[in-house]
C-alpha cells in the first residue's frame, strides 16, 4: 500500500515514515502544503495522512482541492488542534478521519486499515483488460478463464499497468509506482519482472498484451 504523508514536523516526520515502512508501507513524503497538493493531484496513493497546519497551504485547503478534483483516495487528518469544532471541520472539508496529536503509533495504523476495509467495501474489487480479469480481494488473476499464479512484485505490477491500460507507462513511473524508489537504481529489476509476467500473462495466448514501447515504457491492451 502506498501512503502520501504531509507532515511539516521533521521529528514526526521522521518517526511516522519509520513506522509505516516497517508496517510494509511505502511512503512518499512532502514537508509542506504546495509540495503535498502536487502530489497528492498528480501521483495515485492508496492513503494519504495530511496535517492540518502546513506551510504556504494548510492541509483543509488540500483536502479541498483533492475532493474537488473527484479524488476519493481516503484522507486522514493529523492535527494538534483538539477542539470538536476543529475535528468536525476537517471531517467535513472531505477527511475521512481525524487523529489529535499526540497519538500512539498503534492507534494510527488501526485506524489506516480501518480505512482501507471501508474503502474496500465502498470501491471497485475487480480490474478488468479484455480477456485479463484481476480480483483484488482475493489477488486471483485469470486471462480467458484460465487461472495465472503471480508473485506479491508481479501483481502489483500487473495492477498498476492494468489500471493504465491503453497508456504508456515508463520506467520512472514503475519504480516510482510499484517499487517505491524516487531514483534509478540501475539495475534490470524491470526488465526481469515485465519478462517474467509476460510470459505468464501472454503464454498460450496468440495475441499478446503486455508491449514494450521502444525508448518510451510498456504499455497493456486488450487482445480482443
Amino acid at each position: 500500500m502506498r501512503i502520501l504523508l504531509i507532515e511539516d514536523d521533521q521529528e514526526v516526520a521522521n518517526y511516522l515514515s519509520q513506522g509505516l515502512q516497517e508496517a510494509a508501507y511505502v511512503v512518499d513524503y512532502a514537508a509542506d502544503g504546495q509540495q503535498g497538493l502536487q502530489k497528492a493531484t498528480h501521483e495515485h496513493y492508496d492513503v494519504m495522512i495530511i496535517d492540518r497546519l502546513l506551510p504556504y497551504l494548510d492541509g483543509l485547503s488540500i483536502i479541498k482541492t483533492v475532493r474537488a478534483a473527484g479524488n476519493q483516495t481516503p484522507i486522514l487528518v493529523l492535527s494538534a488542534l483538539t477542539q470538536v469544532d476543529e475535528r468536525v471541520r476537517g471531517l467535513r472539508e472531505g477527511g475521512d478521519d481525524y487523529l489529535t496529536k499526540p497519538f500512539a503509533l498503534n492507534e494510527l495504523l488501526a485506524r489506516l486499515e480501518a480505512l482501507q476495509r471501508r474503502r474496500a467495501t465502498t470501491t471497485e474489487t475487480t480490474l478488468h483488460v479484455g480477456q485479463l480479469a484481476m480480483d483484488l480481494l482475493t489477488r486471483e488473476v485469470q486471462r480467458g478463464g484460465l487461472p495465472i499464479d503471480l508473485q506479491p512484485r508481479e501483481f502489483r505490477l500487473l495492477e498498476y499497468l492494468m489500471r493504465h491500460a491503453d497508456q504508456v507507462v515508463t520506467r520512472t513511473m514503475l519504480l516510482e509506482e510499484v517499487w517505491g524508489y524516487h531514483f534509478d537504481p540501475q539495475t534490470n529489476v524491470i526488465d526481469v519482472h515485465i519478462s517474467r509476467l509476460r510470459s505468464k500473462i501472454d503464454k498460450n495466448f496468440e495475441t499478446p498484451m503486455l508491449h514494450t514501447i521502444r525508448g518510451a515504457g510498456y504499455t497493456l491492451r486488450a487482445s480482443d
